[in-house]
């Protein structure tokens, strides 16, 4: 556990990430969630699907997780996920992140925040919230990444 909370302090600590290291980060995702979460079990299926190589940490204390890994309450969901030295915030569609890994670009990560109907993991039948993907950087500012219907 020392090193995973050692883990995000470094990464939370580098802020922006750059072209060089996201190139390397391949196709492993870590994803914090909590064990009794179904929503955050049905992402990390989704994920698998989609083909990244997903490594699970169950954990009572996600507030935790989210205040190392720099999330603030507006872009906050279920679960928290580190993708190279980025940090993906909730139920991000995996082409999402993706495109974020091809493209690199100089930010903290991805956020869907809340648990909109529809995002991969919160499927509701055919009901679908428009909702958007958020990229962020380590100061908190947002711009719009992806909409989905």
């Amino acid at each position: 556990m020392k090193k995973q909370i050692l883990g995000m302090a470094l990464t939370a600590t580098l802020g922006f990430s750059t072209p060089v290291l996201a190139a390397g980060a391949g196709q492993s995702i870590h994803v914090y969630k909590s064990p009794t979460c179904g929503c955050c079990t049905a992402w990390v299926d989704h994920m698998e699907s989609n083909g990244f190589d997903v490594e699970t940490t169950d954990t009572h204390d996600m507030n935790r997780v989210k205040f190392e890994a720099g999330i603030s309450r507006n872009l906050a969901s279920c679960h928290t996920a580190f993708v190279g030295d980025y940090v993906i915030e909730g139920h991000v569609p995996a082409a999402d992140i993706h495109k974020l890994i091809a493209d690199a670009p100089k930010a903290r990560g991805l956020a869907v925040p809340g648990m909109p109907a529809g995002s991969p993991g919160m499927e509701m039948g055919d009901r679908k919230d428009h909702y958007q993907v958020l990229m962020f950087n380590d100061k908190g500012q947002t711009k719009v990444f992806a909409e989905h219907n």
